[in-house]
């Protein structure tokens, strides 16, 4: 397993085996801030980025699974105590490096998936609405607080909500400011697996081993063919999903695939 930091605050962990001698197919992206509950500081903003700028350029990795070492915490979300000492002038100069960090793993090409314990709240939970799937353990808390601290949610959760579980829905949770356990959290759709407590990252790791079996270029076309066909009328939708279709028709992934298929064999993915 290889690691490699990302300033104080954010480690990459690669897990499972390889083709090759190279690094695992599965990354494990680390939110390690214990002290703060994970609060997504300025720094802390900046290396979350880093760390998705440097996975996304990375072909190798199949999967992303965002995990958190507070034993009581996935995210607390925005650091209060840093925002409450900026200028109006300082907060507006922060914003970008903020938002490049939500839209770091919103945008990762490869399938993600949030290991979620404890409290998920504010910027924590937009975080982990980034994912594809959100896997959660029973002690897990979610909600998009902000109206209750004067302002709204600023890491995507006002658009990603609702596509998780309805306009009306995501309406009642962030005008109400509510924090959801985690049964309620399932039977709404805000999380997609409840394990038991403590089990989420072994739950969620054990989903991207199976998810990273699977064809690289097939995954990543997948997701392109989910993400951009969300929402557009279902002829739009169709030209979208042809597009990544044609993407992977003619890959040396997609002749392996058929060929291993064919012979009654585990495939050897090309990734290309």
């Amino acid at each position: 397993m290889g690691e490699q930091r990302f300033g104080e605050f954010v480690v990459v962990r690669r897990h499972g085996q390889s083709a090759g001698s190279g690094p695992g197919p599965v990354a494990e992206l680390v939110l390690d801030r214990p002290a703060a509950m994970n609060a997504v500081s300025t720094a802390m903003a900046t290396a979350i980025g880093e760390a998705c700028a440097a996975l996304a350029a990375d072909p190798s990795v199949r999967v992303t699974v965002l995990t958190s070492t507070h034993e009581r915490a996935f995210c607390v979300g925005a650091d209060l105590k840093e925002r409450n000492s900026f200028t109006d002038a300082e907060l507006v100069r922060q914003r970008p490096t903020a938002r490049a960090a939500y839209t770091g793993v919103l945008e990762l090409p490869m399938p993600t998936i949030a290991a979620v314990h404890g409290f998920a709240l504010g910027g924590g939970f937009e975080l982990a609405l980034a994912c594809d799937l959100i896997v959660a353990d029973r002690t897990a808390v979610v909600g998009l607080p902000e109206v209750s601290v004067g302002v709204i949610p600023g890491g995507g959760g006002t658009q990603l909500l609702p596509r998780r579980v309805g306009a009306a829905r995501a309406a009642e949770l962030i005008f109400t400011a509510r924090r959801v356990e985690a049964a309620e959290a399932r039977d709404l759709g805000l999380v997609d697996d409840l394990v038991d407590a403590g089990g989420d990252r072994e739950a969620a790791l054990a989903l991207a081993d199976r998810i990273a079996g699977n064809s690289p270029v097939g995954l990543r076309a997948a997701k392109r063919a989910l993400r951009l066909g969300h929402g557009l009328d279902l002829r739009a939708g169709l030209e979208v999903e042809d597009a990544a279709w044609r993407s992977v028709a003619f890959s040396g992934d997609r002749a392996e695939g058929v060929a291993a298929f064919n012979e009654k064999r585990k495939p050897e993915w090309p990734g290309e």
